[in-house]
């Protein structure tokens, strides 16, 4: 009773230090989002008066961007506002802002993450679990590994598509444009600036291969399900005279060897195409 009891209160530990893991590290993604808000907000009212400068020196007494000039106006104007707001509050010490704002914040919750981590490894090797909870506790942390893959393979998916849409609208309209006679100048930017675009999505579809990383994260997702659903119902390749234990074990190897199996393509998929090929 008291090994019991002792187990249960070590695995409450390890319950409470998952969730200070996964608050540190939703803490880092905030941090790192400040921060790039902070650089895109402050860098874009320059950037953008550098581009204006930069093009009206080109067009001077050849085209007329007196229309772009006063369109920017709102916009300079609504990020000179932000800028302002951002930088008060980027320096307001009030329930520690400003902390959360400098450039190092992210690299100490980082820190404090890889120490947590640490922690909760040598929390696991002081717990002394029979393999048959072990086995339990597995199976039932495999939902969350189907739902990570299947986020991931949607994210890729998601991407993929966009950039198709971009290979194809884009194409479209450049070679639309292209073809109309005597097009004028300020246009002819425009069909530059598309087929540039399609280029770009071209390069980072055939390159990062996003719809075949969709493709397998998705067919691991299934796989992994299947087996889920067929050992908790015991049926298909569970549904022998074998004890519980025996199916526990078959069940956790094949998940492994899904997993591992994703892992390898993942690894075929992040090789150069050449380095493929040979």
């Amino acid at each position: 009773m008291a090994d019991t009891r002792a187990a249960g209160q070590a695995i409450e530990r390890l319950l409470a230090q998952d969730r200070k893991i996964m608050d540190l590290r939703h803490q880092i993604r905030a941090a790192r989002l400040r921060r790039f808000t902070l650089v895109a907000v402050f860098s874009s009212t320059p950037t953008l008066t550098v581009l204006l400068l930069i093009g009206n020196i080109a067009a001077w007494r050849r085209i007329d961007l007196l229309r772009v000039n006063i369109g920017c106006i709102p916009i300079l104007v609504a990020l000179l506002i932000l800028t302002a707001i951002i930088a008060n509050v980027s320096t307001d010490s009030l329930w520690d802002r400003k902390e959360k704002w400098e450039a190092d914040y992210a690299g100490n919750l980082k820190v404090d993450l890889e120490l947590e981590i640490e922690r909760k490894r040598l929390s696991t090797a002081e717990l002394t679990l029979p393999p048959q909870t072990r086995r339990h506790v597995y199976r039932e942390t495999v939902p969350s590994v189907i739902e990570q893959y299947r986020s991931e393979g949607m994210r890729y998916r998601r991407i993929h598509n966009a950039l198709q849409s971009v290979i194809i609208i884009g194409s479209l309209a450049a070679s639309t444009a292209a073809g109309l006679a005597e097009t004028p100048p300020p246009y002819k930017w425009i069909t530059v600036g598309t087929s540039f675009a399609v280029g770009i999505s071209a390069g980072f579809t055939g390159y990062f291969k996003f719809r075949e990383r969709s493709f397998y994260l998705q067919q691991t997702a299934d796989s992994i399900e299947e087996e889920y659903d067929s050992v908790t119902l015991g049926v298909g390749r569970y549904s022998s005279d074998q004890d519980e234990e025996a199916k526990l074990i078959d069940f956790t190897q094949r998940v492994e060897t899904l997993k591992s199996d994703q892992r390898k393509r993942q690894q075929q998929l992040d090789q150069p195409t050449e380095h493929v090929q040979a």
